[in-house]
């Protein structure tokens, strides 16, 4: 026994060793600036994290307001999140044990896919294409409703709101996804649709939630709140002021589903690992115990099974995947202005829980005779 096991054993932890081993691509060069960095990333970085990337830059240019470049990225990213991609190679190797998470394919938590829907959404109304706008508030539903198993419904109060905005606005009922949006509203309901509205602003602003690693394994994914930053928003049009709260909250989406909160647990492989684990620990006890009696021969074959049981729980690889769209707003507002043509000028005051102000943005516009909505994007991040 000792002459076949023993060449087993060593081959069974080279095997396994090797498995465990992640030779990752090179990464790309670092300056610091997040907007070069970010497209380095997508250029040179791993295709697995280039998904993730596409978003953040767009993020970023959104906040810049390089809005072609925003959309480009967004309109590479959003196919592959929507599914396209549902056979991916490197998503089945993750589903296996010996694999992370964070192997496959970042295509983000139901609140990050929304984001990216919702951003493109709101490009296609800057550009006038409210149909497709709509279709992009309706496939952020989609996302957020966990679709394929039906068992939670879309609770965002914007998504909503704004598909039935825009039915109305293109002449449509849309009483259905207001009645929708004011039940899901928890710190205030939307107002009635203003279809000659011809100013829509579109404001973020928080910080959004953080991905941390729970478990003994650090297999459940959890999440904490970002650092504290503005929660309200004052609109200020000429003498008038127009308070704003957030209508959606994403932390409070990253923790729910359909109002639920919940944590995110790979507990297969956990299971599996601290099992293993266990088994290994019982047989290094038992060789023990048959080593001080002189059964050599079965001694040997428990440590076999101890060694085994302890490199295969070693392997599995449980950690929660922490990759994250990690320049996303906490709270989504929305207002909508009917302003004469002509230019005008809009004060933002970004305030935080105890109305203190923290920020102030100045917008400067041009209201055309035609017709066509105006629409403003206004963050409280940096660029």
């Amino acid at each position: 026994m000792n002459f076949f096991l023993r060449p087993l054993l060593l081959a069974t932890i080279l095997a396994l060793a090797g498995c465990a081993t992640d030779h990752g691509p090179k990464r790309p060069p670092f300056t610091g600036d997040p907007l070069i960095d970010g497209r380095n990333a997508i250029q040179f970085g791993p295709a697995k994290d280039k998904i993730l990337w596409q978003c953040r830059v767009a993020a970023i240019d959104l906040r810049r307001g390089d809005f072609a470049e925003a959309k480009a990225l967004l309109d590479e990213a959003i196919p592959r999140i929507g599914g396209i991609i549902a056979n991916d190679a490197e998503a089945r190797k993750a589903r296996q044990l010996f694999e992370g998470e964070s192997r496959k394919t970042f295509l983000g938590e139901p609140y990050e896919r929304v984001m990216a829907y919702y951003y493109r959404g709101l490009l296609y109304w800057m550009d006038g294409e409210l149909d497709n706008a709509r279709a992009c508030f309706r496939s952020a539903q989609f996302q957020d409703a966990d679709a394929g198993h039906h068992a939670y419904a879309a609770d965002y109060v914007l998504l909503d709101y704004l598909d039935g905005y825009a039915t109305a606005k293109l002449g449509g009922d849309g009483s259905d996804e207001l009645k929708r949006a004011r039940a899901n509203a928890k710190n205030s309901a939307p107002p009635p649709y203003h279809t000659k509205a011809n100013v829509l602003l579109f404001l973020e602003f928080g910080r959004g939630p953080v991905k941390w690693a729970g478990g003994r394994h650090g297999e459940q994914l959890r999440f904490r709140e970002g650092p504290p930053g503005a929660r309200s928003v004052a609109l200020k049009l000429g003498v008038q002021t127009f308070p704003l709260v957030g209508y959606d909250d994403l932390y409070y989406q990253a923790t729910t589903r359909g109002g639920r909160v919940m944590d995110h647990i790979l507990a297969n492989k956990a299971v599996f690992k601290t099992t293993t684990s266990a088994v290994g620990d019982a047989a290094l006890v038992t060789s023990a115990a048959l080593a001080g009696h002189r059964e050599s021969e079965a001694a040997l074959a428990v440590a076999g099974l101890a060694i085994l049981s302890k490199v295969l729980s070693a392997s599995a690889n449980a950690q929660a995947d922490l990759r994250a769209w990690d320049n996303l707003p906490r709270h989504l507002s929305f207002a909508a202005l009917e302003l004469p043509p002509g230019p005008q000028t809009v004060t933002v005051d970004f305030l935080e829980a105890a109305g203190r102000l923290l920020l102030t943005k100045t917008l400067t516009f041009t209201v055309p005779a035609t017709g066509r909505d105006v629409v403003l994007f206004v963050s409280d991040r940096h660029p």
